[in-house]
């Protein structure tokens, strides 16, 4: 029961990410990225599962195995996410001018230290370390004045969740086209907030700025 509610405990910010917000420092970026990414990973996710297991779903919960597995998945699930929706920020605070590439690129790093600095989760999936380095380095060489405004900045997150969804192979095999699909339509409300809250001139003229250490990310 408290794995149960350990696993629940990520989401208990989920509500709060309907609320529209003005994005104009780098704390209030880190919340969105946090709370959208985790918000994407728990609809996803479990959207999924509820799917395959229909009437049997509250049942899976009673296997401690399998709500490991559901708990060490979301997170490697979350860190393509935050990737995916780190590097559609940043393209939206470069809009394609390269005189913002070296303040996109400050601002975006230290974010995403700051969400990433605490290291793994204790119920994390072993691989978490390798996949939270991928996404420094994607952040660190992103060319954000090149980033699309559209859904193929979001590339990672669909193929995590067929890769890490706890469901047998052979059943992901056939779900793998709609599982990806419903992915990229979870991203669009997303992508609507933050281009009407972003305020990058606000970010980019704090991008020397010094920043205060957060929270840890969802979930603990």
């Amino acid at each position: 029961m408290a794995l149960l509610k350990r696993i629940f405990g990520f989401f208990t910010q989920i509500r709060a990410s309907s609320v529209k917000v003005k994005i104009d420092d780098q704390e209030r970026l880190r919340q969105f990225l946090v709370s959208r990414a985790s918000h994407v990973t728990q609809t996803a996710l479990y959207g999924y599962l509820r799917t395959r297991a229909g009437s049997r779903y509250p049942q899976l919960f009673a296997n401690d195995d399998f709500a490991k597995a559901i708990n060490a998945a979301k997170w490697n699930i979350w860190l393509a996410c935050l990737s995916d929706l780190a590097i559609y920020a940043g393209g939206l605070m470069a809009r394609e001018r390269a005189d913002r590439q070296a303040g996109t690129a400050r601002v975006m790093g230290l974010v995403i230290d700051r969400i990433l600095q605490d290291g793994p989760p204790p119920e994390a999936h072993q691989e978490y370390p390798v996949i939270a380095a991928d996404v420094r380095k994607r952040v660190e060489s992103c060319r954000w004045d090149s980033v699309p405004d559209s859904e193929a900045v979001f590339s990672q997150s669909p193929d995590a969740l067929v890769r890490w969804a706890p469901i047998v192979d052979q059943l992901k095999e056939l779900d793998a086209d709609i599982v990806r699909n419903s992915v990229r339509f979870r991203w669009q409300e997303v992508r609507r907030d933050l281009r009407q809250g972003l305020d990058a001139e606000a970010l980019l003229a704090q991008a020397t700025d010094n920043v205060t250490r957060p929270g840890r990310a969802p979930g603990t």
